[in-house]
């Protein structure tokens, strides 16, 4: 396939996709508050960042035509799009507005086989990235799995063809019993099994990775880490404001995001940005905002022991607390940076030191040839280049030291 018809396909893809999205977002809009439906707007959320991917795909695909991560991400992007359509559509003409539109209750039985799509996908997508093939030729049982869990999934769709309808839609379903629901429910265990194997396949890959496919595996692991850390603690963090369902379906939304756009710049252009700085920034502000969140909820228990239960804290009390956190927050955050990067990052710590060592004798030291071995040496030690020399302008004409036409650049290599 040719890059340019690849390109065109990618983005036919990607624009069917969205086409799919838009309308399925204008009948979410409409949608009655029912609680017993298990598509909900955070379920549409989710296939928006399908679409996502699939954005990503079409840009690989354009650049990279025989790239496998491309068209895994355009697959996504499609299913994103086909499975938001089918279930708002299905919701609209079943709940929202009964028999207002034909084909609902086809729309809402095609549902129930998209689970099985989307653990194949990922399945695929850990297990190939970023090269397009797996670790090693050993790894690829773990596709097979994939396809065989994935077709005894959608085999949850024949008994329920009979069921076609709204009660396909609501979380407290009826419960099939017989072969095929057995062999369904022993698929999904077999898809589960098989994405964790892809996942253990990158972590076995990050250990022999070098070079750029060990900085593209560090994209991927960092956005996952992210994702990780972060769902459980915003399902904590916010019980004092008692936000929205909504709100936090967006919240958690964008955080699951940073996975389609660190796949996307992994591939793309994970050589434009410093990746070991972003992660030691993002652990050094967490672990700040983790002990600043500590502090605070020590002293406002504090307060409640001393002051009684059910007592406010004075205005006075706030503020005191916000200027102290303001007060400690600067060489806290110089303290938990100097750590993580002396645990997590310890080549940028040593060269920092060897920079530091090396300030320090400058300024006592006159001699130009010893100053300019050393200089080459730092050079060498910190930044590791394959060749290295140092030249020194010619004096500026008019000076006593050298005349003009004794003047002549001076190297030296290490």
């Amino acid at each position: 396939m040719s890059r340019r018809t690849a390109a065109r396909l990618g983005w036919s893809l990607f624009g069917l996709s969205l086409l799919l999205l838009v309308p399925a977002a204008v009948l979410n809009l409409g949608r009655p508050q029912v609680s017993d439906l298990w598509y909900t707007t955070g379920e549409l959320l989710g296939d928006v960042l399908l679409v996502v991917f699939g954005w990503f795909g079409a840009r690989i695909v354009s650049r990279r035509p025989i790239h496998a991560i491309g068209w895994l991400l355009c697959a996504f992007g499609l299913t994103g799009g086909l499975s938001a359509f089918a279930s708002e559509y299905a919701v609209y003409g079943l709940v929202s507005h009964p028999v207002a539109l034909s084909g609902a209750a086809i729309l809402a039985w095609a549902t129930s086989g998209e689970i099985a799509v989307k653990l194949a996908l990922l399945a695929a997508l850990l297990l190939l990235f970023p090269t397009g093939r797996p670790p090693s030729p050993r790894w690829w049982w773990v596709l097979w799995l994939a396809g065989i869990a994935n077709t005894l999934v959608l085999t949850r769709m024949l008994p329920r063809w009979s069921l076609r309808g709204v009660a396909l839609l609501q979380t407290n379903g009826p419960e099939l019993s017989g072969v095929l629901t057995q062999l369904a429910n022993l698929g999904f265990q077999a898809a589960l099994v098989a994405v964790l194997a892809a996942g253990v396949s990158l972590l076995v890959r990050f250990r022999r990775a070098r070079g750029d496919e060990r900085q593209q595996l560090k994209w991927l692991l960092f956005a996952v880490v992210v994702v990780v850390l972060g769902v459980p603690l915003l399902s904590v963090a916010p019980i004092p404001i008692h936000p929205s369902e909504l709100a936090v379906d967006i919240v958690v939304s964008l955080l699951v995001s940073l996975i389609p756009v660190a796949v996307g710049l992994a591939v793309l252009k994970f050589r434009l940005y410093d990746l070991d700085r972003l992660i030691s920034r993002t652990l050094a502000y967490g672990l700040l905002t983790v002990i600043l969140g500590l502090c605070y909820a020590a002293g406002s228990l504090v307060f409640v022991l001393v002051a009684g239960t059910g007592a406010d804290p004075p205005s006075w009390l706030v503020a005191a607390a916000t200027l102290a956190a303001a007060a400690v927050f600067r060489p806290a955050r110089r303290r938990i940076q100097a750590a993580v990067d002396r645990r997590f990052n310890r080549r940028k710590y040593n060269s920092a030191q060897t920079i530091q060592t090396f300030s320090t004798r400058l300024r006592d030291q006159i001699d130009l040839d010893t100053l300019s071995t050393e200089l080459l040496a730092v050079a060498d030690q910190t930044m590791e280049p394959t060749r290295v020399s140092l030249w020194l302008r010619p004096s500026a004409s008019g000076s006593s030291s050298t005349a003009r036409s004794e003047a002549r650049p001076t190297t030296w290599s290490y």
